[in-house]
């Protein structure tokens, strides 16, 4: 064939070789259309992942390369294919416009605009899947990425660079946790991309409205790949989010990706290889599902400072059932990420909200990255308020308390009512700090548990007057001192208008009760 076109050419001559450039084009044929999937015959040079041209306009990618057939994933929606038709090669495998330009914007998985605010003039573009980054690349976590959420920041702390899970029933607080975390970015130089995988649109729609009205747009990004796209969409929309992240990361920012959630694209993912006719395993997922989520959460990382030093630290989330944490997909995602931090419905259900479980969350990079001042004041506050709990549950058989159990009860209290926070209001560190060393002085102790949270929000203005110098070395990291917790206990004092503390017969101060949330200071 290529004899016949250079043939042609030639015979065209030089006044029509110049509008004509004869070239080889592949051209296959459709066998089967099915919902989301075509398979394909006639391409024999066909590579993975290549983008293939369907009549109309409509896309799909390579994705079983077979001796005899090859199974495309659909991009679009293949209501006008049928067999017959002719199928065409690319020549470029999947991508997507990565860059500044994508920031305050709304895309779908191959990021076209969702917010009618015009096209999006990306000047790059990264493919869809990469490597990730090699071991030798990588920097130890070390900075932290403040939530603004008191149970997090100061039990589960969060490094840049981390991959930690957010799991739990449905209607537990996921999504509003985190949307609580991108709000928290403001002013800290931290780029956020939301992607979602499989949600309603009505869903997507508050979440959007959320970030708007706090301003978080300007440094955010949304991709939105709902139940009503393709399968194929929903399956490559986190590994194209995180493309668009790695270009910043690469830039030595720091990405905050959010992916909400993996259980969905799971299902997307088992759809379209049983589609496939790919053997099932377990659940029916197919045997590479865990391969398929590793190598999205392994492109998360710190890179070392000589190659920018930027970061990508993910969140990734998954919906469990019944509180199943033992599932297939929950047990995979907890096995790759550093971390989990567990949403019980039961707490959801008695107003303790964010609904995180201390027991069943854990960071296993965190502590490294957590600042000096939550060390001097929730040095052991988790294990302690574990404690609490299981001690607060065995109180409920017993009619008679000692006296150091009730006051060990009734501290455990306060501290819960200190952790509760309302949605999208995170705090900053140092008002996170004010209130926990009230509740760990035991300035609460005389209070009625619904006058607790007014009382906390009264300690945590004085982070804001004379005591800013302070709040600006808890910020930028340094060690909170004796004379600085001295300070913020007695402010906090003045703040609640309480009397000193009662004086022992040696004319010392007596020791406050031994608390839940702290049994030693740092």
């Amino acid at each position: 064939m290529r004899q016949a076109l250079e043939a042609v050419g030639k015979a065209l001559g030089d006044e029509g070789r110049a509008g004509f450039s004869p070239r080889l084009q592949e051209v296959g044929e459709v066998q089967s259309v099915g919902p989301g999937v075509v398979q394909v015959s006639g391409l024999r040079g066909v590579q993975s992942e290549e983008i293939l041209l369907f009549h109309g306009g409509v896309e799909g990618m390579a994705f079983n390369l077979d001796a005899r057939e090859v199974g495309v994933i659909l991009l679009d929606h293949g209501e006008g294919l049928s067999a017959g038709g002719e199928v065409r090669r690319t020549g470029r495998v999947l991508d997507t416009p990565v860059g500044p330009e994508l920031l305050g914007r709304v895309v779908d998985a191959r990021a076209k605009p969702l917010d009618n605010l015009g096209p999006i003039e990306a000047a790059e573009r990264l493919p869809v899947e990469r490597p990730a980054p090699e071991i030798m690349q990588r920097a130890p976590v070390t900075e932290p990425l403040q939530t603004g959420m008191k149970v997090v920041d100061a039990m589960i702390p969060i490094g840049r660079g981390q991959r930690e899970l957010i799991l739990g029933d449905r209607q537990t607080g996921k999504t509003a946790l985190a949307i609580d975390t991108i709000l928290n970015q403001r002013d800290k130089d931290v780029i956020c991309i939301y992607c979602a995988v499989g949600k309603r649109s009505s869903a997507v729609a508050r979440v959007i409205g959320s970030l708007r009205e706090a301003g978080a747009m300007e440094y955010s990004l949304v991709m939105v790949a709902t139940e009503e796209d393709p399968p194929g969409l929903q399956f490559f929309a986190p590994y194209a989010a995180t493309s668009m992240g790695e270009y910043f990361m690469a830039q030595g920012r720091d990405v905050l990706l959010i992916y909400d959630d993996l259980t969905r694209h799971a299902r997307a993912y088992r759809e379209l290889s049983l589609l496939l006719r790919r053997p099932p395993g377990r659940e029916a997922f197919p045997g590479d599902i865990f391969y398929v989520h590793s190598r999205l959460l392994e492109r998360s990382t710190h890179l070392r400072d000589e190659l920018g030093g930027g970061s990508l630290t993910a969140l990734p989330i998954i919906e469990t059932e019944a509180q199943n944490l033992s599932a297939y997909i929950p047990t995979n995602l907890i096995s790759i990420t550093d971390g989990q931090v567990y949403l019980n419905p039961e707490l959801f259900r008695k107003g303790i909200l964010p609904a995180v479980d201390v027991g069943k969350s854990v960071s296993r990079v965190g502590g490294k990255t957590q600042l000096p001042a939550y060390h001097r004041v929730a040095a052991d506050l988790r294990l302690a308020y574990t404690q609490f709990e299981e001690l607060e549950s065995f109180a409920r058989f017993g009619s008679r308390l000692d006296e150091d159990t009730r006051k060990n009860l009734e501290r455990g209290r306060r501290v819960r009512e200190v952790l509760k926070q309302p949605q999208y209001q995170p705090l900053p560190v140092a008002e996170q700090i004010a209130a926990l060393v009230a509740v760990n002085q035991g300035l609460f102790d005389a209070l009625e548990l619904d006058a607790v949270a007014a009382a906390e929000e009264e300690v945590r203005r004085v982070m804001q007057g004379p005591l800013e110098e302070i709040a600006a070395g808890i910020q930028n990291g340094e060690p909170l001192s004796d004379q600085g917790l001295a300070q913020i206990a007695e402010a906090a004092r003045q703040a609640l208008k309480l009397d000193e503390p009662p004086q022992g017969s040696d004319g010392q101060a007596s020791p406050e009760p031994e608390a839940p949330s702290t049994t030693e200071q740092a």
